[in-house]
């Protein structure tokens, strides 16, 4: 096996490791430790963001035909973006009564759309209606505590925003504003991290540092989607 089979392989294995992350991050839910929870799905986070870039690198796709890393990728990212979300919200998050079981099946069903959707991306490289990010909003949920009937209304709502075309940015793939956009994702992870070392007594500063980037991904999405229609 030469050098560039080696390192396609290692990308795989990089992106396979993903899974013992999530399985991770499950045993902290089931062992009553919700911030480390977050650790180890913050950790999916970041190799999700990271192994397509080094995947694009080493040829990956040509060096190991016979291995679809595409699948791969989605396999583990509907683990650790929706199915360990689910059971983090149902086992964590406030919601209304007798609506867990509902809650948990409205987030796993939907996300079905957006990974079995062949055109979840455009052309350029947009994200194309709610990209089933569970793993993000069950941080918003914890940091922001909104009553039970509200976070009940933003899942279905983020659950039937999957089907509707408006566009999220991706922010390693939109060539667009791409150093600005770099920059607020730092900036955004940045003040998680800090939110998730500060669980349960969360400082101003990093609250406002994690809104207005957030805030920066909502605005910037809606205005391409509007951008696009004129």
């Amino acid at each position: 096996m030469n050098s560039k089979k080696i390192k396609a392989w290692s990308v795989h294995a990089f992106t396979a490791s993903g899974v013992v992350f999530g399985l991770l991050a499950l045993l902290a839910i089931l062992d009553n430790d919700p911030k480390m929870a977050f650790v180890w799905m913050g950790i999916t986070l970041f190799i999700d963001g990271i192994d397509g870039t080094l995947a694009r690198r080493y040829d990956v796709k040509n060096q190991v035909p016979e291995f679809d890393g595409t699948v791969l990728d989605l396999i583990i990212d509907y683990l650790t973006y929706v199915f360990v979300p689910a059971i983090f919200v149902y086992c964590y998050v406030p919601l209304p009564e007798g609506t867990k079981t509902l809650t948990a099946a409205i987030i796993l069903l939907s996300s079905f759309f957006c990974f079995c959707n062949k055109h979840m991306k455009s052309a350029d490289n947009y994200f194309v209606g709610f990209p089933a990010t569970w793993n993000i909003v069950a941080l918003y949920y914890v940091v922001l505590s909104p009553p039970a009937w509200v976070i009940f209304i933003a899942t279905v709502m983020l659950a039937i925003l999957s089907v509707v075309p408006i566009k999220f940015l991706h922010p390693f793939r939109v060539r667009k504003a791409m150093p600005l956009n770099i920059f607020f994702t730092v900036i955004w992870l940045i003040a998680s991290a800090f939110l998730i070392a500060q669980y349960g007594h969360f400082k101003v500063w990093t609250l406002m540092l994690w809104w207005v980037s957030g805030l920066y991904f909502i605005g910037f999405g809606i205005w391409q989607t509007i951008c696009d229609r004129k």
